[in-house]
């Protein structure tokens, strides 16, 4: 009977809904144990502080300034910030000719980081408002006074799907890892960095600071289980009836929305502050060929 299917229907809309949520939101976190140790890092050392050696005489922290001395060259000075270790290896600071290190001064290189950051970030928001716009027209039906109606129940569904999306996706999947990543790889292409000298990474910019190419192991695993799921899920939701379809392409729609919001909130808000967010960009170590090299020699 017709109202069987539908129950059907809507049971395989929650688990798609559920799969959704579960890749998107874990999918994008490279190592959760790491994220929990950086989130404790940055509960106990809310400034950036020093670690240096026993022997140092003196060490006088202010709110605004951090003053040490040293008794000789030979001590250690080590600055963390908030982040932890890995975050520290790409540094935080904007046009950075290397990583870590401090921002550069030559317009030509400046002008080419900002057009690779500038690709690289409004690509990905390119892309993510094409696919907008294919499923927007599906998920107003409803609103347009045509054939399909909605009953209580289904309209307390496509609210709730709407909600459940923007949690899962727009806040905890697209803001807190996936739109910080993308900003941040996309600031990476700085000339004088093997990253930045390669112009393949400023042609392919939107995929590069998505983690699809030239990032480490783990983060190119994750980026494209993400992607290959994500795509499978838009698959399987297609073949759906047209009211369980409708309600998914909704949440889906508040999903990439708020995605696409936060990329260009991250972006405008490093180019206002002058400083890149505070997280691992994932980059392929350079030490690696270096080793293979000296294995050989």
């Amino acid at each position: 009977s017709p109202p069987l299917i539908m129950q059907y229907a809507y049971c395989l809309a929650l688990i798609s809904t559920f799969l959704c949520s579960v890749v998107v939101s874990e999918g994008f976190s490279s190592n959760p144990s790491i994220h929990k140790k950086r989130a404790t890092i940055s509960r106990r050392h809310p400034q950036p502080f020093l670690i240096t050696s026993p022997m140092a005489t003196s060490t006088t922290t202010a709110t605004t300034a951090t003053t040490t001395t040293m008794p000789s060259s030979t001590h250690k000075v080590c600055v963390i910030p908030p982040g932890g270790a890995a975050a520290a290896k790409t540094g935080t600071s904007l046009f950075a000719s290397k990583e870590g290190g401090e921002a550069t001064t030559c317009p030509f290189t400046k002008s080419m980081t900002i057009f690779g950051s500038l690709w690289g970030s409004m690509g990905v928001i390119y892309i993510l408002v094409k696919a907008i716009r294919r499923v927007l027209p599906i998920a107003m039906e409803p609103f347009a006074g045509g054939s399909l109606t909605f009953s209580p129940f289904q309209w307390s569904m496509y609210a709730l799907s709407c909600l459940f999306f923007a949690y899962a996706e727009g806040y905890k999947g697209f803001h807190l890892k996936f739109a910080p990543l993308v900003v941040k790889r996309s600031f990476t292409l700085v000339i004088g960095t093997p990253h930045g000298n390669n112009p393949i990474n400023y042609l392919l910019s939107p995929l590069y600071s998505m983690g699809l190419f030239a990032a480490t192991r783990k983060r190119l695993i994750t980026s494209w289980s993400v992607t290959l799921g994500v795509a499978a899920i838009v698959a399987m939701v297609k073949r759906l009836p047209i009211v369980p379809r409708c309600i998914l392409d909704a949440g889906v729609i508040v999903g990439l929305s708020l995605g696409s919001l936060s990329i260009a909130y991250h972006f405008i808000r490093s180019i206002m502050t002058g400083k890149l967010p505070n997280v691992d960009a994932c980059l392929p170590s350079e030490n690696t060929s270096s080793g293979e090299t000296k294995k050989k020699d």
